[in-house]
């Protein structure tokens, strides 16, 4: 049965609030849910009109109050919206909403996507909201809003999405949800005050799972089997850095955490799924022994993996980081934080409340569970002097002579009192953190009616303190004027129809903030490339790559291996140490194409001031890996990112919809088609739910397969013809790279098992540089002419030419590339046949 089968009957009159809520409670006792007195209470709130904030802990299913919101808002033809911090948690409710109220009523926006907007029911990200209501005011087209984790109102970067809905949207309905509130009174009077409506709290400290909590002074391995023999599995160990969470799992295959038939239930419901190289085989073993790994540096296939089976109960420990505090659905029983501090990017500091609770909130599993436990472990020097006094028994004397070892010098301590004291404490209340910018000005001034005024009104009556809201001021005024000095918008001698005073001279996409907001640049510094250079699909690469978000463990970890090589000849050169260590302060990721870029973007942010709030980021990691010659496993091998493949991944998939979608089609030749599609399969065969979740949402109409451990096979490689014929002209050009480089070891660990191991591919080349100096790896060196490939039923016979000084071009790699195990290892089956200088018949 769906929600909309049961609205009221429809009348001149709005419905009846008793008569919704029947309607309602009918479709939950259909579902057998059982409501709990504050969500009673507060759908009763909602359902009568009044804006409602609601503050219970986790699981005391606020999403079912969100569901009767929605319900109460379309039965009576009115327009909600649903938002959420990450586009991940919006998707997920898309669907689920999907299910509840029909795909006719439901539509989604999220910057990347935009899915039925003219839906009744819109799930959106807070940004995408925010940019509706400085546009469009309180004649936007939305009479409710139910925002979900509104804790996040106090973020730095992004509260001010939380908080501009609140300022402009005046006759709109909120529900504003989440489990860490704290002191909402300021948020309920000033509700009240902006749209006359009353605003009702309703708060619970009463968890419908109750939590026990414990200090824990035995080392960690000894907690978890005591949590694991005392029944409280599943239990997700808590550490505030991925490389932690991984040491952890690994270090508990030496206990028995699955019986053996649970093992091998594990391995039936795993079933083909395609474990990749690398993480990939750690997490296989892994989670055959019923452990899990949860973070967000990893594959969201893998992520998945280890959420349904830790819903099939078959993991009976989850080590991850403190992600499972955003939503994140994993059931477990216990929660076990390693510590009560975490790095936040400047210093390492003590837990705040509301993030202590946050993550302890997701002990205990409503359905299952009768209690959640949360356990904080003691500093490991505590535990050891613990061990040490009780080793000394009850005899004085020992105990004084007991050495108390001390916390590692620089090291934030914890203690029993202080967890205590976060147990007690409440959430802190929110801070504002309003923020002006250039789409800030740009939406209010696109707006009908006076922009001054509405401007006026934002920065006065936000919910920063007053000297705040002067340095507000200034900065508006100083954003004003430089796009009044850029010709961005212009003063009017008189209002015009719409009564605007002042109006934007270009035209404005609606998500020009939102969605790779430099793409606009990007477009302009294209026209600045020349399409006949041998270069120019890498640098069209290049100029999508600086529009993008820096995945910074990829750029780090790109300079440390550029410094590690410059050291290494700098040795070899005999430079002195101090001369090192001076040069190797110039030394950074790549940045291919830097100085044209930012001088284009100098010139470019004068007519378009705006880009001024974003920064231009030169680099290369698409490109990169395509000028290696790699393919994923080898990228991540090569940089060692490992831990980071999820956000390697992510980053490909948007450098892949930016090619898709950025650049033109009259500037797309026929290799940079080549390389968008062999970027876009290497995505979908890493993780295709990356891409055929975005493709099914930009085309809802199409039946595109969406990966789930179930099915986790994604289409046969060798199907986009296009794409495998770059893969496998990659696999070949590695080798071209390697053999010029007289890298015979990294050669053999390619191709050892089809008999090429590093002393044969040493012999081959021996006999090619007694002829010639060196192996060429330019452009010319990767051209069509340079590889042949004869397409056979099942197979292709490939001869990779050698590009040589004397240009004979009679040396190469001659090679089988086998289709069937192609499609099943997902990239392209090399065996290589012959290096010589007779080309393959």
């Amino acid at each position: 049965m769906r929600l909309t089968d049961l609205f009221p009957p429809s009348g001149p009159d709005a419905p009846d609030p008793d008569e919704l809520l029947d309607a309602f409670t009918t479709w939950t006792a259909d579902q057998g849910i059982g409501l709990y007195p504050a969500q009673e209470e507060a759908l009763m709130e909602v359902v009568t009109g009044g804006h409602l904030i609601l503050s219970t802990p986790t699981g005391s299913g606020k999403s079912l109050v969100a569901q009767g919101a929605h319900f109460a808002a379309l039965a009576a033809g009115k327009r909600t919206f649903y938002t959420a911090p990450i586009k991940a948690l919006v998707s997920e409710k898309f669907f689920a909403l999907v299910d509840v109220f029909g795909a006719e009523n439901v539509g989604m926006m999220t910057g990347d996507s935009s899915v039925n907007a003219d839906a009744p029911i819109i799930c959106c990200t807070a940004e995408i909201l925010a940019n509706i209501a400085l546009r469009d005011g309180d004649r936007a087209d939305v009479d409710q809003v139910v925002m979900d984790e509104f804790h996040f109102y106090a973020e730095p970067e992004r509260g001010w999405a939380w908080q501009v809905p609140l300022l402009e949207l005046t006759s709109t309905q909120f529900v504003l949800m989440s489990a860490t509130l704290g002191d909402v009174r300021f948020f309920r009077d000033d509700l009240t005050r902006r749209t006359g409506r009353e605003t009702a709290v309703v708060s619970s400290a009463e968890r419908p799972i109750p939590l026990s909590f414990r200090y824990a002074r035995t080392p960690l391995h000894e907690t978890i089997e005591e949590l694991l023999a005392g029944q409280q599995a599943p239990v997700y160990v808590v550490h505030f850095n991925q490389a932690a969470a991984l040491e952890q799992a690994q270090a508990l295959m030496s206990v028995k955490v699955a019986s053996r038939e649970q093992r091998d239930r594990i391995a039936e419901v795993i079933g083909d799924f395609r474990f990749t190289a690398g993480f990939g085989k750690t997490l296989s073993r892994l989670v055959r022994h019923g452990i899990g790994v949860h973070h967000a540096g990893m594959l969201p296939k893998y992520r998945r993996l280890v959420e349904q089976l830790a819903q099939a109960g078959l993991l009976k420990v989850i080590c991850g980081t403190d992600t499972l505090g955003v939503g994140i659905n994993v059931p477990i029983r216990t929660v076990l934080l390693t510590g009560l501090t975490k790095f936040d990017g400047v210093r390492t500091r003590h837990l705040k409340a509301r993030e202590f609770h946050q993550i302890a909130g997701r002990a205990g599993r409503a359905g299952y569970d009768t209690s959640g436990y949360v356990v904080v472990q003691a500093p490991e020097h505590e535990i050891e002097n613990e061990r040490a006094l009780a080793k000394a028994g009850d005899d004085p004397k020992k105990k004084r002579k007991v050495v108390r070892k001390k916390p590692p010098e620089g090291f934030v301590s914890w203690s029993e009192k202080t967890f205590d004291k976060v147990v007690a404490a409440e959430p802190e209340p929110l801070r504002s953190s309003f923020r002006v910018n250039h789409a800030m000005l740009l939406n209010v001034i696109n707006r009908p009616g006076d922009a001054y005024a509405a401007m006026k009104h934002l920065l006065t009556d936000n919910h920063e303190d007053r000297p705040a809201q002067r340095k507000l001021m200034l900065r508006a005024i100083a954003i004003f004027r430089a796009l009044l000095a850029a010709g961005v918008v212009e003063r009017l001698d008189e209002p015009d129809e719409q009564g605007r005073r002042v109006r934007v001279t270009v035209d404005l996409q609606f998500d020009f903030a939102l969605n790779q907001p430099l793409s606009p640049f990007a477009l302009a510094a294209i026209e600045l490339l020349d399409a006949d250079s041998e270069t120019y699909p890498e640098d069209v690469l290049s100029v999508v790559e600086s529009t993008l978000d820096n995945p910074r463990q990829v750029l780090s970890a790109q300079q440390f291996k550029a410094r590690g090589e410059a050291v290494a000849q700098m040795k070899a050169d005999g430079i002195e140490y101090d001369e090192r260590m001076e040069l190797l302060e110039d030394i950074t990721h790549p940045k291919p194409l830097q100085e044209m870029l930012e001088a284009a973007y100098e010139t470019y942010r004068k007519g378009h001031p705006w880009v001024g709030d974003h920064e231009l980021a030169p680099k290369s990691v698409a490109r990169d890996m395509h000028e290696r010659a790699m393919n994923f496993v080898e990228f991540v091998n090569h940089y060692g990112l490992a831990r980071s493949e999820g956000l390697v991944l992510r980053y490909l998939a948007d450098v892949y919809k930016a090619l898709r979608h950025t650049v033109p089609d009259d500037a797309k030749t026929e290799r940079l088609t080549d390389i968008s599609e062999w970027l876009g399969e290497l995505v979908r065969q890493v993780d295709s739910s990356l891409l055929d979740e975005w493709e099914k949402l930009r085309n809802p109409g199409e039946e595109t397969p969406v990966a789930v451990p179930e099915q986790a096979e994604p289409s046969r490689i060798t199907a986009n013809t296009r794409a495998f014929r770059v893969q496998v002209r990659n696999a070949m050009f590695r080798r071209v790279e390697l053999a010029s480089r007289r890298r015979f070891a990294e050669l053999g660990e390619l191709d050892a098992e089809s008999g090429w191991g590093a002393q044969a591919w040493q012999d081959a080349l021996e006999d090619y540089f007694e002829q010639h100096d060196r192996i060429g790896t330019g452009a010319d060196a990767r051209g069509p002419a340079m590889l042949m490939i004869t397409e056979e039923s099942d197979r292709w016979l490939v001869r990779q030419i050698f590009e040589d000084p004397d240009g004979d071009h009679d040396w190469g790699i001659s090679a089988e590339v086998d289709l069937p195990a192609s499609d099943e290892a997902g990239m392209a089956a090399v065996r290589v046949t012959a290096v010589d200088d007779a080309p393959a018949g």
